[in-house]
């Protein structure tokens, strides 16, 4: 899946975006027809947990969105893309039940 990675007043690692493409390609696992995908990384000035993930995935009729907030990067990936695999579930139900009815 094409995946777009853009961090906002910083440069992300090539560590980091590899850490992070592995996590949304194993949502593929839960829905394979998943178009493409954002991420914005942002840090933030105030408290322990200044780090924040948004992710933005295409499906077809459908935007999933996760934004989730940790001390680190990864923290914030592992959230967002746990969330992600929810919306995943309860999207694919729907579209058996529809087809269902």
């Amino acid at each position: 899946m094409k995946l777009q990675v853009q961090s906002i007043h910083f440069d992300a690692d090539s560590k980091l975006i590899n850490f992070i493409q592995k996590k949304i390609n194993k949502l593929e696992t839960f829905y394979d027809h998943m178009v493409d995908g954002q991420v914005f990384l942002r840090l933030n000035n105030e408290g322990i947990e200044n780090k924040t993930v948004e992710i933005k995935l295409n499906v077809p009729g459908q935007k999933l969105f996760a934004k989730e907030q940790a001390r680190t990067f990864e923290a914030a990936t592992d959230l967002a893309t746990e969330a992600l695999r929810s919306q995943l579930k309860k999207f694919k139900t729907k579209l058996k039940n529809g087809r269902l009815s």
